[in-house]
């Protein structure tokens, strides 16, 4: 595959002949469903868009962006050519090549999921308060994705949605292709924090700056409990270019907002993919640096800043506020929470806590460490052994 600057250079000429921008989301869950409609919704602040539904289910996919069409054309906003390609079979590298050649998207999203149907977090925070132990699943098909990308030398940018904070810093280490960007859950939490400064008398809260930096972990952690289990995120707020003090330990109070806890928070991930498909592009357009957080972006383990500069025609992890080492180390140490000790050399290795917590949730045996050669097996080990008997 090319670069990733080469890739934003192809884009960038694209938006300036104004040409349609083609989007693959692949999987029409609730992420990628919520995500459809809010492209096709996003005209004027989006230039023309095609977008392709990738996936096997054709009379699902068209049932389901029949009803996208018909709601946004009731709100006079559709503008947006959408088209369904069924023969995208995850299970099939060639068929997954196949269908990328097709189509010549210009952003990739990958919203699929091996076991589909289900908050895998309604398993693991009860019994385990970590996340990490889902990390075979979650590589599993987004690594068939960027198989097919490089046969193809594909274009495009593409986001993750399935636990990239392990997912795409797997891959990289295994010297495989990797998705440039991850979205879901720190970008759920910059808005919380938002809101929660809001509450100290900032009125416009969301034209509050904000940098963060840290990991999945700590964004449902935030979220549930108010917390950080007495390791703090990198957190850095501003607002009309003056630093804003405040007490972090409060906004963190603040934060744990009810939620619910079923396909309807998938709206957020939507948006998180959403935003780093508009920051892109508005930063193009304006020529302008724009600023998203991303989770394993570049292949980093763990959540950043991420600029993109749409004059120089770049993206970078944003060291304005923190240093690119310490936000790495914050990282790995909210990783180690979720169960996640490393990811180093295509191996994940889980931290033995989780591993204890696992003997005694299900009376199970996981190992200590999964090469890239045994995702397939130990997805379908946790497959059985865990997923199977809870739900």
């Amino acid at each position: 595959m090319k670069t990733l600057d080469e890739r934003l250079k192809i884009l960038k000429n694209k938006l300036n002949r104004e040409e349609p921008i083609t989007i693959m989301i692949i999987g029409l869950g609730s992420v990628g469903l919520y995500l459809l409609d809010y492209l096709v919704s996003a005209s004027p602040r989006l230039p023309a868009l095609r977008i392709v539904a990738a996936g096997r289910n054709k009379a699902r996919m068209e049932s389901d962006v029949n009803i996208v069409r018909i709601a946004s054309l009731i709100r006079g906003q559709n503008r947006t050519t959408i088209q369904i390609d069924s023969g995208c079979d995850l299970d099939n590298l060639n068929a997954v090549a196949q269908c990328i050649a097709r189509s010549k998207p210009d952003f990739i999203v990958n919203s699929s999921r091996v076991y589909s149907g289900l908050k895998y977090g309604a398993i693991s925070w009860h019994n385990l308060r970590a996340y990490g132990i889902w990390s075979p699943l979650a590589i599993k098909y987004i690594r068939t994705i960027m198989a097919a990308c490089d046969a193809v030398d594909t274009k495009a940018v593409v986001i993750n949605t399935s636990y990239s904070d392990a997912v795409i810093p797997w891959l990289k280490s295994a010297g495989k292709a990797h998705p440039d960007f991850g979205s879901g859950n720190l970008n759920h939490l910059v808005p919380r924090i938002k809101f929660a400064a809001g509450m100290a008398g900032i009125s416009d809260y969301w034209n509050i700056e904000m940098r963060i930096a840290t990991a999945h972990f700590h964004d449902v952690v935030i979220s549930k409990k108010g917390h950080t289990e007495n390791a703090d995120p990198l957190l850095s707020l501003s607002y009309n270019g003056n630093p804003l003090d405040l007490n972090a330990k409060e906004l963190y109070s603040r934060c744990k907002i009810d939620m619910p806890v079923d396909a309807k928070r998938n709206m957020m991930n939507a948006s998180s993919n959403f935003d780093i498909i508009c920051s892109i592009i508005d930063a193009f357009i304006k020529k302008e640096r724009r600023t998203f957080h991303s989770l394993g972006a570049f292949g980093y383990t763990g959540g950043y800043p991420v600029i993109v500069d749409g004059k120089r025609c770049e993206a970078y992890i944003d060291e304005e506020a923190f240093k690119l080492e310490d936000m790495t180390a914050v990282n790995r140490k909210s990783l180690s929470f979720d169960g996640v000790e490393s990811v180093e050399c295509g191996v994940l290795t889980y931290t033995d806590a989780l591993r204890e917590k696992t003997r005694k949730a299900f009376a199970i045996e996981l190992p200590k460490q999964v090469s890239f050669d045994a995702i397939d097996e130990t997805a379908a080990f946790i497959i059985e052994k865990i997923i199977i008997p809870n739900v």
